[in-house]
């Protein structure tokens, strides 16, 4: 799929996903409730949305909160061209525009770079061992330092300051990174959210005991998001 194909479009706030290649205090949680994010740290109106995200995990401390990889662009392999650049550019502004949320564009400058969205992904999947139900946090940070500081994240280094932030031993970080076994869960969680027929980036699903709920497609804000759970809740109190 060529990068044209996989548009962001600034009207719904959204990014669409590469078709995927073949791959061999405690607060007492409330049963059967969960809010689901599907997202990815390389997704520009990912980053437009994640500080409603927080305030929606926030808002709903009994709901478990959790995290599955959208996958992007798992492999990348588009030309890093004047064409790509430009493309990139038009589509952060956007979200800049909307949401507010930084940027930086010094990656721009960069003679080489492929926009392969799966290691930063697998990092994710691999901080769960430390992070649990607050690896939105490490999403969040992964996501600050490529947009904002342009680094790279197909460079396991990258995740050292993260991890030191978080408190995660690196060397540890960097076996689970690099181990089959978090690639295969990194794919589980791509063909997942296809299977349940999310087609961009941000989604937010919410969970019921008998449902999933789509809560929305492409970038929202926190009162709107927040206002469409309290109406799935109270049509379920009065069914």
């Amino acid at each position: 799929m060529k990068f044209e194909d996989q548009n962001c479009d600034p009207e719904t706030g959204e990014c669409r996903p590469a078709d995927l290649p073949a791959f061999g205090s405690v607060v007492e949680k409330e049963e059967g409730k969960e809010i689901i994010y599907v997202g990815d740290p390389m997704c520009s109106w990912c980053w437009g949305i994640s500080n409603h995200l927080q305030e929606l995990k926030n808002a709903f401390p009994r709901y478990k909160f959790s995290i599955v990889m959208g996958g992007l662009r798992p492999g990348g392999g588009e030309a890093w061209d004047d064409r790509m650049k430009d493309f990139l550019k038009h589509h952060w502004q956007e979200v800049t525009k909307r949401s507010g949320q930084p940027f930086g564009y010094a990656l721009f400058d960069k003679e080489e770079f492929n926009y392969d969205t799966e290691p930063s992904c697998r990092a994710v999947v691999a901080s769960r061992k430390w992070m649990g139900e607050d690896e939105l946090s490490f999403f969040e940070a992964v996501s600050r330092k490529f947009y904002v500081d342009s680094e790279d994240p197909n460079e396991v280094e990258f995740y050292a300051s993260i991890c030191e932030q978080f408190g995660i031993p690196f060397d540890e970080f960097k076996r689970e990174f690099e181990s089959e076994e978090i690639k295969y869960k990194t794919h589980q969680d791509f063909q997942l959210n296809r299977q349940w027929g999310v087609r961009g980036y941000p989604t937010v699903l919410f969970k019921t005991e008998n449902q999933l709920y789509q809560i929305n497609h492409g970038y929202s804000e926190f009162d709107q998001m927040k206002s469409i759970i309290e109406k799935i809740n109270l049509e379920e109190v009065e069914a």
